[in-house]
Order: structure tokens, then C-alpha cells, then sequence
């Protein structure tokens, strides 16, 4: 399966060290070794391999390799200098790319060894935005498996349902406990499925607490690991007051669509939350924008899913979206009338779409392939 970043990485690595990063299974190691393809001598090195590690540390490639691939780097201690003596001593035809399923700005330390050396690519789950065929059988299949490449691509339910297994056990005992040290794994595990079934309602920090019987302040934690290895993002409501919005209760969502528990609502608007998250983060990877992805809510409770925002804390568009709704939603009315914001309704199932001047309603399958990647 094609990935539109493949061109981009590869004109990047003429120039800087290149970073894929993104969630567990997303494809990154697939993704670095189908652009290994188009180099003569490639060197693929895993630091989960014991023999891998020695030859990483010792730096025992051949000199004539042209592409280095390193693989998991971020669990070694110090990968940054490491990475830093590579680049600066290298020969001038070695590229070299590094992928990792944890966030970089989660091993950020002060006087980064690393600026101005490296670009970043973050792989998101597919997209209907990358996928063509029977648009409406895509988002279907998107929203109920999620964009996670092995479980969407499976003809076989049974083998779906395995992957899944599997793939939120490896999350939690292995991803998580190689990435922090956690004291009672069967707390994470009781965050991880309350999180799953609060899709779509902003979270309180206190009120998990209250749950699990322990501090606001350790499970604000514990979601941040979640956060840190690509397992959920969280959406916070839009203000031009910085401090007001941090202080403010955040949505979380999950980059896989197949881990939300609940009805067809939630499994839809968490879709749509990954898919926009993706066009955010790919116009700020590609064109150098620094834009976010908000939800607005005002203090009597009115709220409108999510907000583009640009990089000058502007409001570029306003989305609710709905299943089957294909009445306006006051809420959306209500923001793009006082405000004057751009809106969209995008709908899952409907029949005809309507054009309302600065509102639309229209169809998921048609606006979520419009999207950036």
C-alpha cells in the first residue's frame, strides 16, 4: 500500500537526518524499508535486536552504505548525542533515517543536540484522504477497524479481532512499561478502558481519580504516557487565552478507531477527530504551518466538536459531525452566526447535501477525502 509521504521523506533525507514516528503497527518500519528500495546498499538496524544494539553502538556499518536505518533508537540512552556524532561525522552520500513509536518532544531536554539537523515526518493511520475505491465501503471499514494497516486490509473478522487483542495487550505490557516504569499495571489497564468509553466527552482529571483511587496528578500522568507513545491525543477547547485553555478539560481520542467502545456516534466522531488531527499535523510537517485541532465550548455547555485553528490562533473552520443527522446543528448555527466562522456539518449517511452560505452540510466520504493526506 502506497503512503504519500514516501516522496517527501526521500527529498528530505538529501538534506537532514529524517524522523518517522507514529503510533505501534502504523507501518513505520514497512514504510522505511519500501524507500530503502530505491538505494543500492541499505543497512537496517533494530535497537530491540541484541545484535543489532552492539553494531548501532559501535557504529560497524560498511562506509559505502547509503541509507541507515535505525529502528526503536529512542530506547537507547543518550540517542540524540548518538545520533548527533553520526550526522556530524558521516560521509556525505549517507542518509540516514531513524523511526520510533514515541513522541521526539517527549525526549526533548534543554539545549536540544539535535536542532537544525533533522526533519520529522509522523505517520498517521490510513485516511480516506489516501484511499481510493467505494468511498462510502472505505469509511465504513475506517470507522468500524480503524486506519491501522494489518486489521484494515484483513478480509478474515476472526483474524481482525486477534490483531486487536493482541495489539491493546503489547500497548499496555510492553509499550508502556518499556517507555516509564509503572507501579500497578492494572491501574493503566483501568485508565486505558475508562478512556475508551469516554470518547468524545471532554475528561476530567479528578474525576478519573475518583475511579481509580488515586491522585489528579498521577493520572494526568499516566494519560501523558498514552499520549507520549502514540496511543491517544487529546483535543482541548479553543480559547485566545493560552492558560485558560490548558486549565480547561480536554477531549481524548484514539489513533486506533478500533479501541473506542461505544455506539456508531462515537466510533464516527473519533474518526473524524484522527482524520483531522492528520490534516493539521501533515500541513505542519509539509508546508511548515504550526496549526492545531480544538473543539469550541462555551461556559453554558453549547460546544461544537472540533476547530481548525491557523497559526495566529485563528479560527479557520468550525465541524460537527454527525452520523445521520442531516438537520443543522443549532450549536453550529449558533457559533458560525455570532462569530462569523466558516462551518461544516459533515454527515456519515446522507441523502443530499445543502449549501447554506457559510454553513455546509455535506458528505463524510466527500469532505474527509479532501483533506490534506
Amino acid at each position: 500500500m502506497y503512503r504519500k509521504q514516501i516522496k517527501q521523506i526521500m527529498k528530505d533525507l538529501n538534506k537532514k537526518v529524517v524522523f518517522i514516528v507514529g503510533p505501534r503497527q502504523v507501518g513505520k518500519t514497512w514504510l522505511a524499508k519500501e524507500i530503502g528500495k530505491e538505494y543500492k546498499k541499505v543497512v537496517y538496524l533494530n535497537y530491540d535486536r541484541f545484535e543489532d544494539r552492539e553494531i548501532i553502538k559501535n557504529e560497524q556499518w560498511l562506509k559505502d552504505t547509503d541509507l541507515l536505518i535505525l529502528d526503536e533508537l529512542h530506547k537507547m540512552t543518550k540517542w540524540k548525542n548518538y545520533i548527533k556524532g553520526v550526522y556530524d561525522t558521516k560521509d556525505k552520500n549517507l542518509k540516514i533515517l531513524v523511526t520510533g513509536s514515541a513522541r521526539l518532544e517527549t525526549f526533548r531536554q534543554a539545549g536540544d543536540s539535535l536542532a537544525g539537523r533533522f526533519y520529522v515526518h509522523r505517520l498517521m493511520p490510513f485516511s480516506m484522504a489516501e484511499l481510493s475505491g467505494n468511498k462510502m465501503a472505505v469509511l465504513d471499514r475506517l470507522v468500524e477497524r480503524g486506519g491501522f494497516p494489518e486489521p484494515f486490509l484483513s478480509n478474515d473478522i476472526v483474524e481482525v479481532n486477534r490483531w486487536q487483542k493482541q495489539y491493546i495487550d503489547g500497548l499496555i505490557r510492553n509499550d508502556v512499561l518499556d517507555f516509564e516504569q509503572i507501579h500497578d499495571i492494572r491501574v493503566m489497564q483501568t485508565i486505558f478502558e475508562l478512556l475508551r468509553r469516554r470518547v468524545g466527552s471532554p475528561v476530567s482529571f479528578n474525576s478519573i481519580a475518583r475511579d481509580v483511587e488515586l491522585s489528579p496528578i498521577t493520572v494526568k500522568k499516566y494519560i501523558e504516557i498514552l499520549e507520549a507513545l502514540f496511543i491517544v491525543f487529546r483535543v482541548a477547547p479553543y480559547s485566545k487565552n493560552i492558560a485558560r485553555s490548558i486549565l480547561k478539560e480536554p477531549k481524548i481520542y484514539f489513533y486506533d478507531n478500533g479501541l473506542v467502545e461505544g455506539d456508531e456516534g462515537k466510533k464516527f466522531e473519533n474518526f473524524v477527530a484522527i482524520s483531522l488531527l492528520k490534516h493539521v499535523l501533515s500541513r505542519n510537517d509539509y508546508l511548515g504551518e504550526n496549526n492545531q485541532l480544538k473543539y469550541l465550548r462555551t461556559k453554558n455547555g453549547k460546544e461544537v466538536d472540533f476547530s481548525l485553528v491557523d497559526s495566529q490562533n485563528n479560527i479557520e473552520e468550525i465541524i460537527e459531525a454527525k452520523v445521520s443527522d442531516s438537520k443543522l446543528s443549532s450549536n453550529l448555527r449558533y457559533f458560525s452566526n455570532k462569530y462569523n466562522l466558516k462551518a461544516v456539518q459533515v454527515v456519515k449517511t446522507l441523502k443530499r447535501e445543502k449549501d447554506l452560505g457559510e454553513i455546509k452540510i455535506v458528505q463524510a466520504d466527500h469532505y474527509l477525502s479532501e483533506l490534506f493526506m
